[in-house]
C-alpha cells in the first residue's frame, strides 16, 4: 500500500506541477520577494487557492469556458490541449499559484508571460447568431468571461467543499479582481452579485455546438493514469453537479442522481490525505514572509 500510495503522490504532484516532488524551481522562486505578496497568510485567496476543493473548480471553470463561442475558437484554435493537456494544466496551475502566494513581482512577471502566449492568439468565430467575428485573446469580452467563470468555479467549489472563507465570498472575489487587473481584464466584479450579473450579462452570447461538445469529452476523459480515472470520474460529476442548471444543460451534461457531492467530499479528503496538508507554495510564501520579518525586526 506504501508503494501504491507514493506513486500516486509522485503522479499527482507531477500532473498538478510538474514536479514530483510538488516543488519545482518556479515554487522554489517564491521564498524570494522583497514583499508579503497581492494577498497573504489570512487571505480569502490564499484559503480558497490552497484548498483540496481547487482540483473541482479547475474542472468546472474549463467546462464553463467552452461554453464562449471566442473562448473555444482559441482554444480549439490554438491550445495544445490534445497533444499535451498535462502541460498545459500546469502552466495555468503556475500561474494561479504564482499570482495567489509569491511576491508582487514575480506575480506581475507572470501575468506577464502569460499575457505573451496570448499575444499571437487571434482568429474568427461563429457567434450564437451565426455571424462570423473576429477574436484575439486579448478582447477584453474574453478576458472578462474567463476570468469571471474561474472566479465563479473556485468560489462556488470551495463553499461546497472547503471551509468557511475568509471575508467571505465577497472577500474572495473582490481579492481575485487583482488577478483579473494583472492580465488585463478592465472591470473585473468585486462581490458576489456583481460576479453573477456580469456571468448572467452574457447569456445571450453563449453557444453550444460541436467543438463545445468534442471539448467536454476530452475533459470528461483526460489521459490520467487509468488507476486514478475512477477517483476523477467522481471529481468530474462533482464539477457537473456544482454548475446550474441552465449551464449544465448547455454543455449537454445531466447532474448524476448518486450521492455526488459527497463522494466528491470523500475523494477529496483521500487526495489530501495523499499530498499531505502542507503546500509548498503556501510554505515558500510563509518562509519569505518571515524572513522579511526577521529582516525588519534586525534594523
Amino acid at each position: 500500500m506504501g508503494r501504491i500510495s507514493d506513486a500516486w503522490r509522485s503522479h499527482l504532484l507531477t500532473t498538478f506541477s510538474g514536479d514530483s516532488s510538488g516543488r519545482p524551481r518556479w515554487v522554489e522562486r517564491m521564498e524570494l520577494g522583497d514583499d508579503e505578496g497581492y494577498f497573504g497568510p489570512d487571505s480569502a485567496a490564499w484559503a480558497v487557492h490552497g484548498g483540496m476543493a481547487t482540483l473541482v473548480a479547475g474542472i468546472r471553470a474549463l467546462l464553463m469556458q467552452t461554453l464562449h463561442p471566442g473562448a473555444m475558437a482559441g482554444v480549439h484554435d490554438w491550445s495544445r490541449y490534445r497533444e499535451d493537456p498535462l502541460g498545459r494544466l500546469s502552466g495555468t496551475i503556475q500561474w494561479l499559484v504564482t499570482v495567489t502566494f509569491a511576491d508582487t513581482e514575480q506575480a506581475r512577471l507572470e501575468s506577464s508571460r502569460v499575457g505573451k502566449y496570448h499575444d499571437r492568439v487571434a482568429g474568427t468565430y461563429l457567434d450564437a447568431q451565426g455571424i462570423e467575428r473576429n477574436y484575439t485573446a486579448g478582447d477584453p469580452e474574453l478576458l472578462t468571461w474567463v476570468h469571471a467563470v474561474f472566479t465563479d468555479a473556485f468560489l462556488g467549489c470551495h463553499e461546497l467543499w472547503g471551509p468557511a472563507i475568509p471575508g467571505g465570498a465577497d472577500g474572495y472575489v473582490r481579492e481575485w479582481a487583482v488577478a483579473g487587473e494583472l492580465v488585463g481584464v478592465e472591470c473585473p466584479p468585486r462581490s458576489r452579485a456583481e460576479l453573477k450579473a456580469q456571468i448572467d450579462g452574457f447569456r445571450p452570447v453563449l453557444k453550444t455546438d460541436e467543438r463545445v461538445a468534442e471539448a467536454v469529452r476530452f475533459i470528461r476523459n483526460p489521459p490520467l493514469r487509468r488507476s486514478m480515472m475512477p477517483a476523477y470520474r467522481v471529481l468530474f460529476a462533482g464539477a457537473v453537479a456544482s454548475l446550474p442548471e441552465e449551464h449544465r444543460r448547455l454543455l449537454g451534461l445531466r447532474r448524476s442522481r448518486l450521492p455526488v457531492i459527497w463522494a466528491t467530499g470523500a475523494v477529496l479528503r483521500t487526495v489530501g490525505a495523499l499530498l499531505g496538508t502542507s503546500s509548498t507554495s503556501e510554505d515558500a510564501a510563509r518562509a519569505r514572509i518571515a524572513r522579511l520579518e526577521a529582516e525588519r525586526h534586525s534594523v
